[in-house]
């Protein structure tokens, strides 16, 4: 069967095309180039739509504990946004917590074709695989936590060489079926658990003598030299901490060269200046991006009103429990593997110090020069629910409406921030490389995130307004692997996506050593914790799409 979008205006920047009149066409759910006089067999006309590969969220929080956690502990979030069952969707409910099949519905319904869980603790990649199976509608995937476990600290604390190392990260990988590797304050959860309240960069932990910058340094590298795309995903130390942007500053510096994406780097980009002790590091911290090319960032966008975070950052979550609202929390602890926290927050515009948040992360995605290099996130749900996507759009697209709306801020927030001097405005182009081209490339995602012939046919069309917040809320049409699946901004087809993996090489000989760790101090064996293609494919949702390594080859 082939399909024809005619007359549509594509923005597909891995192509090099920006805003030309063109025509698509579809066969067999990937993008091709019609044969000869072949006949069409069902054409749209897009004459005025504006046309861009399905979006693309590389950090979002969708699966696992944490996100479990959130939900059983926020009844009123579920009650509060009830979507009733219909004839092809399924009852789901919540906003800050939203239930699986609302968080696929909901991500289909803006133009979203994946999401990637950034926080799989390996001991609980069963469950956080499970439940992502439940999303519809979306590709999925996950990265692996890792640099507060003791197997890892074990091994720097006995001076195993980098080759042990990759061979435990590239057995991880495999063995929770994730495509890259996540740190949440290197060193910082295992540090908790001995009573310790905070943990620097050139600190070093309790017990096992690592610092945080050795951590970051050993998988940095690992992942680098096993050929994984993604580079070392990483939550910094001190996040949230006045200050913490010299922290970050060094986390840069430190990494000498080395590939590494900083998430939520808004979190991470404080100061100290001022009555309040508490100022914007935005600036420093987008020169430092500008000039190491080898340094890639999502921004963790903050916007007002209530929301939860959930995160693998016990220490972090435990100093913030005090700030609740509504006022209940969890905090809990996870094997020997890592943990988590849930804390409940509404950001505040009259608070001082939310507002200057919001201002940070615009400044962040203004001043740093590359779209490349810089991903639209919300850190979904820890800075807001990542259905305000098309909100923090028309704040990077419209200078005037962001403007208006600084006006309206915490006075002494406006005063501390230079985001009425910032001019650029995004365009269309940009936009879809931040949340297209820009997470395909730097994921490894080759078929994805482009128009080319070739590509998977994940295609997003919109109707170009100047309110781009109502454009990218509601888009016209949706196509998954060719199939329409949205139509004016509604589920018409429910479909599933493919599971996202790699898989780089390893010797088999650390699985040995492996197998006496988990006999000895660990609650199940090796081979339980160990997931298989059949786990994630036998209910029939979904496949395994396994990615190559980088000068490697698909397995």
């Amino acid at each position: 069967m082939l399909i024809k979008l005619a007359n549509g205006t594509l923005y597909d920047p891995a192509n090099g095309i920006d805003g030309e009149v063109r025509d698509l066409y579809i066969r067999d759910g990937r993008i091709a180039e019609p044969a000869g006089d072949e006949k069409v067999d069902q054409e749209y006309d897009l004459t005025g739509k504006v046309v861009m590969a399905g979006a693309i969220d590389l950090h979002t929080h969708i699966g696992g504990g944490k996100v479990t956690i959130a939900r059983t502990l926020l009844p009123e979030d579920h009650r509060g946004d009830p979507m009733p069952r219909s004839e092809l969707r399924r009852s789901s409910c919540g906003h800050v917590a939203p239930g699986t099949y609302y968080t696929g519905y909901r991500y289909a319904e803006m133009g979203y074709t994946a999401g990637f869980e950034p926080a799989v603790l390996p001991a609980n990649a069963r469950a956080a695989h499970m439940e992502m199976a439940d999303i519809p509608m979306i590709d999925k995937g996950g990265y692996a936590m890792l640099g507060s476990d003791d197997f890892l600290l074990r091994m720097m604390a006995a001076g195993d060489d980098q080759e042990a190392i990759n061979d435990y990260v590239a057995w991880t990988l495999q063995a929770t079926q994730c495509i890259g590797i996540k740190v949440v304050n290197p060193g910082g959860i295992s540090a908790f658990k001995f009573n310790q309240r905070s943990l620097d960069l050139d600190e070093e932990g309790p017990h096992y003598g690592q610092t945080p910058r050795e951590i970051l340094r050993r998988l940095a590298r690992a992942v680098h030299e096993l050929g994984v795309t993604h580079p070392l995903h990483v939550h910094g130390c001190n996040l949230g901490v006045p200050g913490n942007v010299d922290t970050t500053l060094r986390t840069i510096a430190g990494m000498e060269g080395l590939p590494v994406h900083l998430t939520h780097i808004q979190f991470h980009s404080y100061g100290t200046e001022g009555d309040y002790g508490f100022s914007s590091g935005a600036a420093q911290i987008a020169e430092a991006v500008n000039a190491n090319p080898n340094v890639s960032v999502d921004v963790g966008q903050i916007l007002f009103g209530q929301t939860v975070t959930a995160s693998g950052d016990t220490m972090q979550q435990f100093a913030n429990h005090s700030h609740a609202n509504p006022s209940k929390w969890v905090c809990m602890d996870i094997e020997c593997d890592a943990g988590c926290g849930v804390v409940p927050f509404r950001y505040k515009d009259q608070s001082f110090v939310n507002a200057l948040q919001w201002a940070i992360g615009l400044e962040i995605f203004l001043l740093v020069d590359d779209p490349w290099r810089v991903f639209l996130t919300t850190d979904h749900p820890n800075g807001a629910p990542f259905m305000t996507y098309p909100h923090l759009i028309r704040l990077l697209m419209d200078r005037s409406f962001r403007n208006d709306l600084l006006a309206t801020i915490h006075p002494q927030a406006q005063a501390m921030t230079t985001l009425a001097s910032i001019d650029r405005e995004y365009s269309l182009y940009e936009i879809a490389i931040m949340t297209r081209a820009g997470p395909a490339r730097t994921l490894g995602l080759a078929d994805y995130g482009h128009l080319g012939p070739g590509a998977r046919a994940d295609i997003t069309v919109y109707t170009d307004q100047p309110d781009r917040e109502a454009m990218f809320e509601r888009p016209d049409y949706v196509f998954k692997s060719g199939e329409l699946v949205v139509r004016n901004g509604e589920v018409v087809k429910v479909v599933w996506g493919t599971t996202h993996v790699t898989r780089p090489e390893y010797d088999r000989a650390i699985e040995k050593r492996l197998a006496r760790y988990f006999d000895q101090y660990l609650t199940m064996r090796l081979d339980n914790f160990t997931m298989s293609d059949e786990e994630i494919t036998e209910d029939g949702r979904g496949s395994i799409t396994v990615h190559p390594t980088q000068g490697g080859s698909r397995q």
